[in-house]
């Protein structure tokens, strides 16, 4: 008997070993290697360090499960308060993604339809002096084809557009074209808010249960409160000619800003990818219109490469790796990035706060998509 209880103990003992072996490494997109967890510490910890990143937040997803996930650097670097696991970002422009279930949450709760105009709901007094805007419904406003501007007080209309001075415009004839548009889902907000009877303010509570409860996220939230205040990195800029960061100025956000309001952290956004992806709490329908192309992406530049086409809230690419979703995120002080494959599951989301994440994005995914780990010339090491 004590032979083959010490014989069922070191079984124990082996398999218990081989698990945390399995565990403490991420596979790679292509399939063909591994990286050891110590390995991307090393890495990362370079990388900010060279880039000058304050902290980074940022979880790897493998066949649909969280297998690393690290907070790094300093949260404030004045009071040289370091980055934890409880430590919350602007997800920046990454939060129309989630915005983008929770339209979805609605639509299966018979709340709206994708496809009716929306003035029928709610009109929009701010550009009601063109009668297209009668066009827009929620699929134009999610894939970005109503022809608003991002931010029209930031971006002036074209010559040939005529609009009364300092008013919203429309570019051209609503569902013909793709214009990335944060002002078309701050319009979706008002519609949403309107239907559930409610206000901008506690519409960031209704969107709390409808997303974090079914999805397993903890502390995202689109409102302002005493988690977020307790535990958000402060935003910087970094001035490379200076080598000095220039303190964010603090955004509450607390009405729902669906177009870059999000406060959380690399954890709970991987949850809501992994969700996204599975389809968690959305009926087949739903998921199925969330994640198929829905309009064709004409941007020449970095969106163009990185998404041919959008979904409803998504950019989606085919990919030597399979069919990718994607989007990134700037908000100034606070970056963000983000991808997932969809037949394997796997992934990364990246937030730190500064402007700088872009940097290091191409260079973590050379390291776990191939297994590519970048390397310092000699000279930049001094």
């Amino acid at each position: 008997m004590k032979c083959i209880f010490n014989k069922n103990r070191l079984i124990l003992a082996l398999l218990v070993m081989l698990f945390h072996i399995s565990t403490a490494q991420i596979k790679t997109i292509d399939g063909k290697s591994v990286i050891l967890k110590k390995d991307m510490d090393s890495f990362l910890q370079e990388q900010i360090q060279a880039l000058h990143i304050p902290s980074l937040s940022i979880a790897f997803i493998n066949n649909g499960k969280i297998v690393y996930h690290r907070a790094l650097g300093y949260a404030d670097l004045e009071k040289k308060e370091k980055a934890d696991d409880h430590t919350v970002y602007e997800a920046a422009s990454i939060s129309k993604v989630v915005f983008g279930y929770f339209v979805m949450r609605m639509v299966d709760r018979g709340v709206l339809s994708l496809d009716t105009p929306l003035y029928k709901y709610y009109p929009y007094p701010d550009i009601a002096y063109d009668p297209r805007y009668k066009l827009f419904t929620a699929r134009m406003v999610l894939d970005h084809t109503t022809g608003l501007p991002n931010w029209h007080e930031f971006q002036p209309p074209p010559d040939s557009v005529h609009v009364p001075k300092g008013a919203q415009y429309i570019m051209f004839q609503p569902g013909t074209k793709w214009s990335y548009s944060g002002e078309a889902y701050q319009y979706l907000v008002r519609v949403i808010a309107h239907l559930l009877h409610t206000d901008e303010v506690s519409l960031c509570d209704t969107a709390c249960k409808e997303i974090n409860v079914p999805l397993g996220m903890k502390h995202a939230s689109f409102g302002w409160n005493n988690y977020i205040r307790d535990h958000r990195a402060t935003g910087y800029v970094y001035n490379a000619d200076s080598a000095k960061y220039q303190r964010g100025q603090l955004k509450k956000f607390e009405e729902f800003s669906a177009a870059g309001g999000l406060r959380t952290d690399a954890v709970d956004y991987a949850r809501f990818l992994i969700g996204m992806v599975n389809g968690t709490g959305l009926s087949p329908q739903a998921h199925k219109e969330m994640l198929k192309p829905q309009s064709v992406v004409t941007d020449t530049g970095t969106i163009r490469r990185a998404g041919a086409h959008w979904g409803l809230g998504v950019a989606i690419k085919e990919t030597p790796y399979g069919i990718r979703y994607w989007h990134n995120g700037s908000n100034g002080d606070y970056t963000s990035d983000f991808e997932i494959f969809k037949d394997s599951k796997s992934g990364v989301v990246m937030l730190c706060n500064d402007d700088r994440i872009f940097g290091l994005w191409g260079r973590v995914l050379a390291y776990y998509r191939e297994g590519k780990r970048f390397k310092f010339p000699q000279t930049a090491t001094k």
